[in-house]
């Protein structure tokens, strides 16, 4: 018989999900970078999606916290960055998904923070080493209450985040250079995707920084909205 662990697994982190009682549980979160062209200008890159294709990080799922929540501003860092996002829920397995099917995977959306050590990113992109020190950390991926749209594919819709009532970031999910079929079909060749996989799709142009005290509202047309509030340092 298997024997008991050495300490209790951390609780399995979960969503709300608008109309239902249930959650609905967290499985991996995949990150789309530069997707749109203004963002990636901004950071100093040009994408060209004719002969190219989208690249992926990841975040742990215990860096998810809830929309709403009050969160530490992170240790080791100066420069800590908002970063607006849709968020894909997906509902059905599937691999090597064709483009035409893409839509089956898809169980609904939220509202996503991609929260990301800037200066941790940016040195280590320097030196050609991963990002997660920049990326991946507690409280990193907050996502707002899934609203279920079983086969839809999002295509337009406003995004916009404020800081303090101040609008940083603001477009349009039409500006997305690849969007969710295209992820959901490229993803699919490198992965097994499952119910409850996240997708945050990439941010707009805007993303800067934060200190504590700051209050970060969001919103995207047809989706929902998503808050957040930066504490002190730890």
């Amino acid at each position: 018989m298997p024997q008991p662990p050495l300490w209790a697994p951390p609780a399995a982190p979960s969503l709300p999900v608008r109309g239902f009682a249930e959650r609905a549980a967290v499985g991996r979160i995949f990150c789309v970078g530069r997707n749109y062209l203004a963002h990636a200008a901004e950071m100093g890159h040009k994408v060209e999606k004719e002969g190219d294709r989208p690249f992926y990080f990841t975040k742990s799922p215990y860096a998810l916290v809830e929309s709403g929540a009050t969160i530490p501003y992170p240790p080791e860092t100066r420069n800590f960055h908002h970063e607006m996002e849709l968020v894909v829920v997906v509902g059905a397995p599937g691999f090597r998904v064709p483009p035409e099917r893409a839509h089956d995977l898809v169980y609904g959306y939220a509202c996503g923070l991609d929260l990301t050590r800037r200066d941790l990113q940016l040195a280590a992109r320097e030196k050609g080493r991963p990002w997660d020190l920049g990326k991946d950390f507690e409280n990193a991926a907050v996502v707002s209450d899934i609203a279920p749209m079983p086969g839809v594919l999002l295509e337009r819709g406003a995004i916009a985040l404020a800081v303090d009532g101040v609008v940083k970031q603001s477009s349009d999910l039409s500006q997305l250079i690849w969007g969710v079929r295209d992820i959901l079909a490229d993803l699919s060749l490198f992965y097994h995707l499952a119910p409850g996989d996240l997708i945050f799709t990439g941010t707009p142009e805007g993303v800067g920084p934060l200190k504590p005290g700051d209050r970060l509202e969001g919103r995207i047309e047809g989706v929902g909205t998503i808050a957040l509030t930066i504490g002190p340092a730890e």
